[in-house]
């Protein structure tokens, strides 16, 4: 149970960040480099156990400040994205998988 609540604050957590990114992306992208920034400017250790907790997320932020070409940025952000929410999203544990496995 207690992992089940883990994985779906996790997800929630995760996705929200997402959605914000889509949101600054697509109405102020400034926004994203401003955070980066601001991310950047945090003590190191803040910056590793923050970077840890929403890695995908600050992998994300890294990538749109690179100077690849936008579509690449654009594919590889969105590509985890999708990779990170789909991994999160909670699933029901089947019964059946805890026989089998006995």
């Amino acid at each position: 149970m207690r992992d089940r609540i883990i994985n779906i604050f996790a997800f929630a957590v995760l996705t929200f960040l997402w959605l914000g990114f889509a949101a600054a992306l697509l109405f102020d992208p400034a926004m994203l480099d401003t955070t980066w920034q601001a991310f950047r400017d945090w003590p190191l250790v803040l910056q590793l156990v923050v970077g840890l907790l929403v890695l995908p997320v600050v992998l994300g932020l890294w990538i749109w400040q690179t100077s690849w070409p936008l579509l690449l940025r654009l594919v590889l952000v969105l590509g985890l994205a999708w990779i990170t929410v789909y991994t999160f999203f909670p699933r029901k544990i089947s019964n059946q998988v805890e026989a089998s496995a006995s």
